[in-house]
């Protein structure tokens, strides 16, 4: 079965109502490509990877168990900048209906924000006396369009209070020595920058040495920058500092392997 410490959990000072974490590659049922350690199972939990859906459908429940609810706001995510509600989300779920967005907040509790990675940069968000949560899945694309600062923005509003008294969880995505992009991300980022910040995202991407217009890009520090737009000390950021490419018995990688599996980022309120 899954265990806890199958999981990355943030290590952050808010409320005991706010439980969050992101799984890995260990304690599930998927067979090879989507298993964990050799010989074991994989926790693959994306039915679109290829996987057998039995397994997904175990896996996901063996999530949800650690969570204690029953259900979770899973997304057709489509990187772009959408902000959902989660208890919506899982309405329509009930119908047979999906939702396509790339984030999702909530105020109520049991209500599980999630959103799925294997690479992209998923980031999880709340107050610090657990009024509101959210979970925002963070690609080049999104990251660029604003979907931190829209998910932020809407988690502050429930909780009522300031963007600045928010505090963000950066989980496993790919790394800054790894994160290999062309210049027409380069210029996306610094396009989409405030101007006082366009020499810090420009700083965000390394030239690759012997490749012209070629760059590694450091997501963590695009991520920061963006959360710093909505008045977060740095302080109130943690994580971002696991990468899913290296880590391979550890995480599921799409750079890497191409054929793989989904982790999952989990936030939501107890009671």
């Amino acid at each position: 079965m899954m265990r806890e410490n199958d999981c990355v959990w943030p290590q952050w000072n808010v409320s005991p109502r706010v439980r969050a974490f992101v799984t890995t590659r260990a304690g599930g049922v998927s067979d090879a490509p989507y298993g964990g350690a050799p010989g074991a199972g994989g926790l693959n939990l994306g039915f679109s990877s290829g996987d057998a859906p039995e397994a997904v459908t175990e896996n996901r429940r063996r999530a949800l168990a650690l969570t204690g609810s029953r259900n979770a706001a899973w997304l057709e995510q489509i990187h772009g900048t959408q902000v959902e509600d989660a208890h919506t989300i899982i309405e329509r779920l009930a119908r047979g209906e999906r939702t396509r967005a790339d984030a999702s907040a909530t105020d109520r509790a049991g209500v599980v924000c999630v959103v799925m990675t294997a690479d992209c940069l998923p980031v999880l968000l709340c107050d610090d006396e657990g009024r509101a949560v959210g979970a925002a899945h963070a690609g080049w694309r999104g990251l660029a369009g604003g979907i931190v600062e829209k998910t932020g923005e809407r988690v502050a509003n429930l909780a009522g209070v300031p963007s600045s008294k928010l505090n963000a969880f950066l989980g496993p995505a790919i790394g800054p020595q790894a994160f290999e992009v062309g210049e027409d991300v380069l210029d996306a980022f610094v396009a989409a920058a405030r101007a006082q910040r366009r020499d810090a995202t420009a700083a965000a991407f390394a030239p690759l040495g012997g490749t012209p217009a070629k760059y590694l890009a450091d997501i963590y520090a695009l991520a920061r920058l963006r959360l710093a737009d909505l008045g977060i000390d740095d302080s109130r950021i943690h994580g971002g500092t696991l990468c899913t490419v290296i880590e391979k018995e550890r995480f599921y990688s799409y750079r890497r392997d191409r054929v793989t599996g989904r982790m999952a980022a989990m936030i939501w309120l107890n009671d």
